[in-house]
């Protein structure tokens, strides 16, 4: 299924998951509601999913005069992957990371933390660079994000409808068991959907990104360092990473540990970086 398709479905989904939740806070009025709901936001997540995206980094555009050997990099490989230029954003973040966005190859963007560009080395860099080229390049970019964003808005309404209830303001016929179960069922459902999105793209588009860096070592060697930054006490990190978007990383940038990180791995986003990097150096 190509990620057209995929896409359409998303739309649907959101949609129909709106149209559900309108029918039973609001019977018929409700779901006209919010499917008049659901075509402003499909609009709105279709032309600016990516500045979301970015504005949940809190990134700003890169200060070129700063990082040029960034820009020069990304130069050099839209060059050898025949790609437009995207726009380049960085954030503060003191974790090494990235991830690219958009809705199409001309409408793109990167965005990459101050950690990456301090922390790894050239080949390294130029590795997630040509990693995150490859999303746009396999245009898996807007999927992904739509994923993000609707996993953040599904997540933001069932704590709404907690405190609703929480505060007594929810309506007295409802059934609170059935409250209850949307509460917990809907950000499974979020993580479900950015599952069923995120994962084989990844290992996709390590295999892209090797092949328009022209090595595949760049990239395993970043692997691994980006895993060991988000495997320590992340205290020194100024950035609070929204978990809805995380799938867009090229490395889950919350890291886990112990126990949480076995049971975690189970709900993953990203396939193991252990897998990635091993597929890798395998080519």
């Amino acid at each position: 299924m190509n990620n057209t398709i995929k896409t359409i479905l998303l739309f649907g989904a959101f949609t129909l998951l709106l149209l559900t939740i309108g029918r039973y806070v609001g019977g018929v009025r409700g779901m006209w509601l919010m499917t008049a709901i659901g075509v402003f936001f499909n609009l709105i997540m279709y032309f600016f999913s990516d500045k979301i995206a970015i504005l949940s980094a809190k990134a700003k555009p890169l200060d070129e005069t700063q990082y040029p050997e960034i820009k020069a990099i990304v130069k050099d490989l839209t060059q050898k992957a025949k790609l437009p230029m995207p726009r380049l954003f960085m954030n503060s973040d003191t974790q090494p990371n990235a991830f690219a966005t958009g809705r199409n190859p001309k409408n793109s963007a990167i965005m990459v933390t101050k950690g990456l560009a301090d922390n790894l080395e050239e080949g390294e860099i130029k590795g997630v660079l040509a990693h995150e080229l490859a999303h746009i390049k396999n245009r898996d970019i807007l999927i992904s994000t739509l994923a993000a964003v609707f996993a953040s808005i599904i997540t933001s309404a069932a704590h709404t409808l907690r405190w609703m209830n929480f505060f007594g303001q929810g309506d007295s016929n409802r059934n609170i068991l059935a409250d209850i179960a949307i509460m917990i069922l809907a950000p499974i459902a979020a993580i479900i959907i950015q599952l069923a999105i995120s994962r084989s793209r990844e290992y996709k588009a390590d295999t892209t990104g090797a092949q328009i860096a022209g090595s595949p070592t760049g990239l395993a060697n970043a692997l691994e360092k980006i895993h060991s930054f988000s495997s320590r006490d992340l205290r020194s990190s100024p950035q609070k990473i929204n978990p809805a978007f995380e799938n867009l990383y090229i490395a889950n940038p919350l890291g886990s540990r112990g126990f949480t990180s076995s049971v975690m791995k189970l709900f993953s986003t990203h396939p193991p970086i252990e897998e990635r990097v091993a597929k890798l150096r395998n080519m």
